[in-house]
């Protein structure tokens, strides 16, 4: 049986009593106690401060800054109600952007509606939950502790407990294992409900609304889509900056280097520049293939249908190609080539397969990409084989990658991906 997520779980597990469920419900009811008398304390000296201080400007400034003391208040409520929610309660707060000063940032959390609902929970919590949680939880104490004292209070005077009383240290224990289970398991379930009522009230008020979950996700998805643009955009820089500056330098070398070669004569110095020549031309080849690997030109120039071709072309198998995609934005034609270039990458150096397919269309504006071998099977997405990373790449464009490889094979990869950003 997995362990209750929240109180509300745990009131109806029939192990409640032997958990850590009743000691998290006393101590969150008993926390709130001194949290809810010093946010009582703080609140009612800032608005005294600032009142005091409204003929000039800092108390005007403190006046205004009350939704941040809310904010603040939520923020501990959130980390307190982990006592009561195994996963806490989430931030309803935006994430700032980035370059903002500090008095932009101070203005945006103050008109934020999630300070404001903060705000008012902190008035609401100051003013009416902890007593209540005061005056139950602290009975509850009380009882139990009064029953389980019984015996040493009975060997010094009588205890009277409704009608019986107790005036031995026999009857004191008797009393205690009579009424102490009893009295522990009616305070448990009664505070536990209490309990759960009150961690509700601030999940209500301190917890994102839909909206700003919405919101939150489509800042993360935004931020990540940044981070994909900027790695493309340095990917396409550097790759211009190879191609035409240190390609066409080789270039440059390797011509120079063969007129060198032609107009010196048969010696020592002749085998040397022909040396240089054919060492030139595989630094250009290797550099050739590495601007490959970094941004290929013609997937700019011609698009995923033209790149794949060219990398099929340079595989030591056949490759069977049937794609018919449109131009896409460069992100996601650059994640499309990648996939299948690491995919078919993998099919020559580990599948011992004889044949391989490529294929890929549009359905309803997603871009769907199979790639097939008639290998050994056995891979897999975490094994190692390079595809780790455009998972996330993939995840990022709200597209996703899969791979199905039984042992023996085949080997199927398919990656779908939305055709839009954004999507």
């Amino acid at each position: 049986m997995d362990d209750p997520k929240t109180v509300w779980a745990a009131l109806a597990s029939p192990r409640y009593l032997i958990s850590s469920w009743p000691w998290r419900v006393y101590g969150y009811l008993l926390s709130s106690v001194p949290a809810g008398a010093l946010a009582l304390g703080v609140l009612i000296g800032a608005a005294g401060i600032g009142a005091l201080l409204s003929p000039i400007f800092i108390g005007i400034i403190m006046m205004m800054a009350f939704p941040l003391i809310g904010a603040g208040i939520g923020w501990f409520e959130r980390w307190r109600a982990g006592l009561m929610l195994v996963d806490g309660i989430k931030s309803p707060h935006a994430k700032l952007p980035l370059g903002l000063t500090f008095r932009e940032r101070y203005k945006f959390r103050r008109r934020e509606q999630a300070s404001m609902r903060a705000l008012g929970y902190s008035v609401v919590y100051a003013v009416f939950v902890w007593p209540f949680s005061a005056l139950f939880g602290g009975l509850g104490v009380a009882v139990l502790l009064i029953t389980l004292a019984t015996p040493f209070l009975a060997e010094t005077d009588d205890v009277v407990m409704w009608s019986w009383k107790i005036n031995s240290i026999g009857e004191g224990l008797l009393f205690t294992v009579l009424f102490g289970p009893l009295f522990f398991a009616v305070s448990s379930y009664l505070l536990g409900v209490i309990a759960g009522a009150e961690v509700e009230l601030a999940k209500a008020m301190l917890g994102p609304r839909q909206n700003e979950l919405q919101r939150n996700l489509a800042e993360i998805r935004r931020s990540r889509l940044d981070l994909v643009d900027a790695f493309e955009t340095e990917r396409a820089r550097i790759e211009r900056h190879l191609h035409d500056g240190v390609q066409q330098r080789l270039v440059g070398l390797t011509m120079t280097l063969g007129l060198a070669e032609l107009d010196l004569p048969e010696g020592e110095g002749r085998r040397l520049v022909v040396k240089a020549h054919s060492e030139a031309e595989a630094a250009l080849a290797d550099l050739r293939a590495a601007v490959r690997g970094i941004h290929p030109r013609v997937l700019v120039d011609h698009g995923i249908e033209a790149a794949v071709r060219e990398v099929a072309d340079r595989m030591p198998l056949p490759v069977v190609l049937s794609l018919s995609v449109p131009r896409l934005p460069p992100p996601i034609e650059a994640a499309a080539y990648f996939v299948v270039s690491e995919a078919l990458s993998n099919v020559a150096k580990h599948a011992q397969a004889t044949t391989c397919e490529v294929t890929g269309w549009v359905d309803r504006d997603q871009l769907v990409i199979n790639v097939r071998d008639d290998g050994i099977g056995g891979a897999t997405l975490g094994g190692g084989t390079g595809l780790t990373g455009l998972v996330t790449r993939l995840d990022a464009l709200g597209g996703t990658l899969d791979v199905d490889s039984p042992s023996g094979g085949p080997t199927r990869l398919r990656m779908e991906c939305p055709c839009r950003l954004g999507d």
